[in-house]
């Protein structure tokens, strides 16, 4: 957190005639949220780094783009733009991640460092409405949004173990492609049937539009993303958001579209373990309780811990076809890369509540429950079946960056060309040449 904010006065000192720094806010915790801005034009882009905790890629995605717009005056003065880059919505949260973010990037390393806070704690989230938010964090945001009523806004998301995909909420015709010819040439897996996105409509392969927000229970806005906000918030200046998802860990199989040869037996089977897995990791919580009181961060890490295991069951009745969830919805057609989607979806979430009860223990200084064997089964079968049941690889962060980069470079010269947008921006970095030379890797 702290290298992001001096970082990025390095860039304003190399470039003062183009680049401000400034405290946009405070989180909780009193860390300054800082905002880099490039360009004098009176259209604004922002770009939101570090929404989720645990997606840390963002900050360096940002620091690239500043240095994309000081060099390329089309992304600004012949655009008119002033690019606006929040370093990080969450720093309280990034710093509660730092345990694996120095690496070595593993699995297990990953697990047993998670941070993630509680669906209510999450900045972007408005689940009461942008008048009743109250999170500092959340605050700020919004207060950017009317302050610079962007033409764009550009959320900057990772998906731990998976593949790349963007929700709009309104279609920018041509980005499917785009963002074809980014994944290629950068060995990036697009995915094809995003489990959270699973009712939402598609605007092409790996681009999915964001429904209008609506009223529901907790579950259904945890699983759905189906609640007011940030992402819709600025829609009334017509503002195109796009939140741009990249892969940490990719899986080749998430990018399968052909029909699935047993649809409903690979359905019971990923239903069947998320079951078994939240009632191991239920019994576990039951056992640990007890034995919080002192233990620092505990609040923080049981808030999410008992959001997921209030979703696990929910999801293991939608997704099994010989159960009614009550919902009254039935599953849409599914590909090949639906099912492998679900079943990452399933695992990453007994996989985030093991690794959280893991440091719940882990900082009591000692076991009294006897809970931690069986926790570290949990992580390493976990990340068994990550890394050798879906063949999870490692895409090294040069190449998540320059992932994340050219899907919002293609944004910003699309949402140009709205109707809307009063000039055109242009389109740099579409060349052939190699995006991320590999001795840098």
């Amino acid at each position: 957190m702290d290298e992001l904010g001096a970082r990025a006065a390095a860039f304003v000192a190399r470039h003062p005639r183009h680049a401000r720094l400034r405290q946009v806010g405070t989180s909780r915790a009193g860390t300054p949220m800082l905002l880099l801005s490039v360009g004098h034009g009176t259209r604004h882009a922002l770009v939101v780094a570090g929404p989720h905790a645990n997606e840390p890629v963002g900050g360096a995605t940002a620091l690239r783009l500043a240095e994309r717009a000081a060099a390329d005056p089309r992304l600004t003065e012949g655009a008119d733009a002033t690019w606006n880059l929040l370093l990080c919505a969450d720093p309280d949260g990034l710093r509660r991640n730092e345990g694996w973010l120095s690496g070595p990037y593993t699995l297990g390393r990953y697990a047993r460092n998670f941070f993630r806070p509680g669906f209510l704690e999450q900045p972007e989230w408005l689940p009461d409405g942008p008048d009743r938010a109250t999170l500092p964090e959340t605050r700020t945001l919004l207060d950017l949004q009317d302050e610079l009523r962007p033409f764009l806004q550009c959320s900057l998301h990772g998906v731990d173990v998976g593949g790349g995909f963007v929700e709009l909420t309104h279609d920018l015709p041509g980005i499917a492609q785009r963002i074809a010819h980014a994944a290629a040439r950068l060995g990036i897996p697009r995915e094809l049937g995003a489990y959270d996105t699973l009712y939402w409509p598609d605007l092409g392969p790996a681009v999915y539009r964001i429904p209008p927000p609506r009223r529901g229970d907790l579950t259904a806005a945890i699983t759905e993303a189906a609640v007011d906000s940030t992402w819709c918030h600025p829609g009334r200046y017509g503002t195109v958001t796009a939140v741009v998802e990249a892969p940490m860990w990719g899986v080749a199989a998430v990018a399968d579209g052909t029909p699935p040869a047993d649809r409903d037996g690979v359905l019971r089977a990923v239903s069947r373990a998320l079951r078994h897995d939240a009632r191991r990791l239920q019994r576990v919580l039951a056992r640990v309780r007890p034995h919080l009181a002192g233990v620092p961060e505990a609040a923080h890490l049981l808030a999410p811990v008992d959001d997921y295991l209030l979703v696990c069951p929910r999801l293991a009745d939608a997704w099994d076809p010989d159960t009614d969830d009550g919902s009254g919805r039935s599953l849409p057609p599914m590909s090949t890369a639906h099912l492998v989607a679900l079943r990452l979806a399933g695992r990453r979430l007994a996989l985030r509540t093991a690794g959280l009860l893991h440091q719940l223990v882990t900082r009591a200084g000692s076991d009294p429950a006897g809970v931690l064997p069986e926790l570290d089964r949990l992580v390493d079968e976990g990340c068994a079946d990550y890394r050798d049941g879906c063949a999870a690889r490692w895409i090294p962060i040069a190449r998540q960056v320059e992932y994340q980069t050219r899907v919002v470079l293609a944004a910003f010269a699309l949402a140009g060309r709205r109707p809307t947008a009063r000039s055109r921006a242009g389109e740099p970095g579409w060349g052939s040449g190699a995006a991320v030379p590999m001795h840098r890797e």
